[in-house]
């Protein structure tokens, strides 16, 4: 019997909240990435996933992922449906001291962000029915599985993959299926390969980017599920992988375009959050120094990759979540501390980091596609030609984002 905490308590309430924040955060940074014409586009798709995703795991999603196992690959749906048994009392998984249903509500807000760090590799080629469609569907058959192999007890966590925040979980699935969405739906109209967005508004990008930051340390620390040495770790961890990450992008940039970018030094923060995110809270603080360098390099030169095979993800999901998660995934199994967690440095939890991603990475990378191809037999769900160029804030929402 585990007895209720209430710095615990109110500790995880405040990152709840920081984790929430971080999903309208994102619409501005994205918003600020994408041409003007299509600012509120990916805001709206951003904003949407909060009403849509709360109503699924409300109704089923929760109980899939955190309900009592089924074979290791999916919860049991009769247990928590509608919230049921879901109340005051700790006890649930990680979370126990703090109420069953603040857990509830700090997964939540997971939940809610998976879905919309893919709409920027999309931006401008999907329309509205067409995301909602994708976006239930996404949630159904590849978040909630894959949380649940990972988080509730399914055959990954079995196998021993370890994950603090979100790196293989949120991430490589997002980061991967971004990458499918992208080689289905095909290139914008008028984008040459190689072709960069002009971003509409940096300073949004700057303000999203801030917010971002910031959530991340409800994002990285709540995941202790107590204010206590470990959240401090994770918490200490984001930062210094940020911080470093933004740095090494900041020089890599420079040396490569003989100018400074404020958008890339932007950017590479990101992908350094994203990199330290699986080992917040399993690695001593000189190693956050190292993953998010690392993190940094790998995100950075992905670009490569992209240009070699001329896939057009508009804001570069696959690259800098994609690639940050599963970089920060597997060199938790060569930096992870036992003095940090109970997860320490092997070769065989290296072994077992790199089955996790790969599982993960393909499973949603392949779903995705499927998920695509079903949707556009049913309707059609890329814009047209005349709509892509015309905008799709005027073409879907009869709206602009700016009036100048």
């Amino acid at each position: 019997m585990y007895i209720l905490n209430t710095g615990d308590t109110a500790f995880v309430m405040l990152c709840t909240a920081l984790v929430l924040l971080m999903t309208p955060a994102l619409a501005l940074f994205y918003g600020g990435l994408v041409p003007s014409k299509n600012v509120l586009t990916i805001m709206m798709q951003n904003f949407i996933s909060m009403g849509v995703v709360a109503l699924i795991w409300i109704f089923g999603g929760f109980s899939l992922a955190f309900g009592p196992d089924l074979g290791g690959v999916i919860g049991d749906i009769r247990f928590h449906f509608a919230l049921d048994g879901v109340g005051a009392a700790p006890g649930a998984h990680y979370a126990r001291t703090v109420p069953f249903i603040l857990f509830f509500a700090y997964q939540m807000m997971f939940a809610v962000i998976a879905p919309a760090l893919i709409t920027g590799a999309f931006a401008g080629r999907l329309n509205f029915k067409g995301y909602l469609g994708f976006l239930i569907l996404w949630m159904i058959l590849i978040y909630i599985p894959v949380c649940h192999w990972i988080w509730g007890g399914g055959f990954l966590a079995r196998l021993g993959v370890a994950d603090f925040a979100g790196g293989i979980v949120i991430h490589v699935s997002a980061g991967f299926s971004a990458l499918a969405s992208v080689l289905y739906l095909g290139r914008r109209a008028g984008m040459a390969p190689g072709a960069r967005t002009i971003p509409s508004n940096l300073p949004l990008v700057a303000v999203g980017a801030g917010l971002l930051w910031f959530g991340w340390f409800g994002f990285n620390a709540g995941g202790a599920y107590a204010a206590d040495a470990l959240a401090s770790y994770a918490f200490v961890n984001t930062t210094i992988a940020g911080s470093i990450a933004m740095l090494v992008w900041l020089i890599l940039d420079w040396s490569s375009r003989r100018k400074p970018s404020f958008s890339g030094v932007l950017v590479g923060a990101v992908a350094g959050l994203a990199t330290i995110t699986p080992c917040a809270g399993y690695v001593e603080p000189w190693a956050a120094i190292v993953i998010g360098a690392v993190g940094s390099l790998i995100c950075y030169y992905a670009k490569r990759v992209q240009d070699r095979f001329a896939f057009d993800d508009a804001l570069e999901v696959w690259r800098a979540h994609g690639m940050g998660g599963l970089t920060g995934a597997l060199l938790l199994g060569l930096l992870a501390s036992p003095h940090i967690n109970a997860v320490g440095a092997s070769a065989r939890q290296f072994w077992v980091q790199i089955c996790g991603v790969v599982i993960v990475a393909v499973y949603a990378f392949v779903l995705t596609l499927i998920i695509l191809w079903l949707l556009s037999r049913i309707c059609n769900i890329r814009v047209s030609r005349e709509e892509e160029e015309r905008g799709l804030d005027e073409s879907l929402y009869g709206e602009d984002a700016y009036r100048l």
